[in-house]
């Protein structure tokens, strides 16, 4: 177990392996352990770098509104990285892209996983469950907000739980718990500090390094948009879909996922 103490708590991190860094940011209903089917591989070939942000995991619960952007750049300098491959899931995917255009010199290349850029506008309904999630937050059902988070990132919009492998839910689960507790997305996210400005949806032109987006094919349409988006307005963008998934394809379907990530990374 590593941690380092920066501004604002005490972040949980593991760093192995050899070449290259690639750093692995989680989605912000779970963990770093999201990475568990990437982990053995990828260090076999790279120096990876994965963490819990503040409010997750191992890592020191929030007490504020933070800066994730702040909260990597704090990261890499005290592990003396000056320049990585990064790989971000979902909301740190979002903090990856913004990181891309603040911090240029340091991002050599960035795949984004179901990731929606920060200013992006979401149109038509939420997706289902939504409110009830909100409800149940608010009345303190910590299981059942849970439960709802399970099914709205790991089921999406277009399956039952019965459809899903069981074991996939139930790893998600004990990894959103903690956050739920916590109250993180609330306390950290939903209004977070120092946004870029202007938001990164308007300045997808200004990254310059290779970018692999990934999505499932089963997330959310709005989702999906913004991933179109992203790689209609960035100069060196990729994208690949990866069927029957919904917002977590590298655990559902981890072997085509490392894959991809792979033949990616070797032909940059």
């Amino acid at each position: 177990m590593a941690f380092v103490n920066i501004d604002g708590g005490r972040i949980y991190y593991e760093m192995v392996g050899k070449g290259p860094v690639v750093v692995l940011g989680h989605a912000g209903f779970v963990d770093s352990r999201m990475w568990d089917a990437q982990w053995n591989e990828f260090t076999n070939h790279y120096t990876v770098l994965r963490y819990d942000m503040q409010g997750h995991g191992q890592s020191e619960v929030v007490s504020g509104p933070i800066s994730r952007r702040d909260e990597l750049l704090n990261l890499l300098q005290q592990l003396g990285v000056e320049q990585a491959l990064f790989i971000g899931s979902s909301l740190s995917g979002a903090t990856f892209i913004d990181f891309a255009i603040e911090h240029p010199e340091t991002v050599t290349s960035l795949i984004t996983v179901n990731a929606v850029p920060n200013g992006f506008d979401m149109e038509g309904d939420p997706p289902r469950y939504v409110m009830e999630m909100i409800q149940a937050s608010q009345q303190g059902d910590f299981d059942l907000v849970t439960e709802l988070q399970i099914r709205i990132w790991i089921d999406g919009m277009y399956r039952e739980p019965e459809a899903v492998n069981s074991l996939i839910r139930q790893q998600a689960a004990e990894m959103n718990r903690t956050p739920v507790q916590n109250n993180t997305w609330m306390i950290a996210d939903s209004q977070p500090l120092t946004p870029l400005d202007p938001p990164a949806i308007n300045r997808l032109h200004e990254i310059t390094c290779p970018v692999l987006a990934i999505d499932g094919a089963l997330d959310h349409p709005e989702v999906r948009r913004a991933t179109k988006i992203m790689t209609d307005n960035i100069q060196h963008a990729q994208h690949i879909t990866i069927d029957d998934t919904a917002h977590m394809p590298s655990m559902e379907k981890p072997a085509e996922f490392n894959r991809i990530v792979q033949a990616y990374l070797v032909n940059l």
